[in-house]
Formats: structure tokens, C-alpha cells, sequence
């Protein structure tokens, strides 16, 4: 059962269905979920987030998929993962990750795993802007 079934980068609305139905097996007692929305505060910013330009390196997508085949590492998890890139409103899925596997416990740990090496070391890259204009710069592990 174990596996990548999905690691993409996407321009278009991310789907959390289509993750949920990706990782769908009649082995897996268990499914978790991440999704990462675009959120309207930073705690660096000076006035309201409006919106976020996602850009990645044209490796990223393969990265992705390393990145998930490496938190299943030895487990029987199966992980369906997406990062948008383009412009995001607040309010918009930026990262939605589905694992499923035998057992709650595994699922939830590699799902985490999932995003927080994504955080890491996924080569995208972020553009906050805010309400009076003002724009920065995000990289890997921001």
C-alpha cells in the first residue's frame, strides 16, 4: 500500500478531495490532512497580508517527491502532497498533504514530517504582500 501517489506543484486551486481520493486504500485504518492557507498577519509584517506569489526552482516538483518518498521512509504510509505557486489570495490552500496508513500515529507523523521538510527544503519561494503595498521576500525554511 505504501507510497507517493501524488507530489505536485500546481497554478491552479488545490483540491483536497482529489488528495483525500489519492491516498484512498482499503488497508488504511487511518487518514490525516494538512492544509496551509494563506493567512492575512505575519509577525513581520507592518500592515495586513493580501497576498502571497508563490515561485519555485524547476526542480521543485521533483524535490517534492523526495521529500514525501523520505518521510514514508520505512513505513506503510501512503502520501498524496501539492504546493501552488502564482498569486494566492488570503484564504487560499497554499500546501494540502493527505496520508493514510495502517495506524493513527504513523499517519500523523509523517504527515508532519511532510511539511515541516517541506519548510525545510522545498525550493519555493514566497512574495508576502501587504495592504500599503510593501512586499517580502520568503525563502526556503521562512
Amino acid at each position: 500500500m505504501s507510497g507517493v501517489r501524488l507530489a505536485r506543484l500546481s497554478g491552479e486551486p488545490l483540491d483536497i478531495a482529489a488528495h483525500l481520493d489519492a491516498v484512498d486504500d482499503a488497508s488504511a485504518g487511518a487518514v490525516t490532512t494538512f492544509v496551509g492557507r494563506v493567512r492575512d498577519h505575519d509577525p513581520d509584517a507592518a500592515t495586513a497580508v493580501v497576498a502571497l506569489e508563490y515561485s519555485a526552482h524547476p526542480d521543485a516538483e521533483e524535490t517534492l517527491h523526495g521529500i514525501a518518498s523520505r518521510c514514508i521512509g520505512d513505513t506503510d504510509a501512503i502520501v498524496a502532497v501539492s504546493h501552488r505557486t502564482g498569486r494566492l489570495a488570503v484564504g487560499d490552500i497554499a500546501v494540502a498533504i493527505a496520508v493514510a496508513s495502517s495506524h493513527r500515529a504513523e499517519a500523523f507523523a509523517v504527515c508532519r514530517d511532510v511539511i515541516e521538510t517541506i519548510k525545510q527544503e522545498l525550493p519555493v519561494w514566497k512574495r508576502q504582500i501587504e495592504s500599503d503595498g510593501t512586499t517580502a521576500w520568503k525563502g526556503i525554511g521562512g
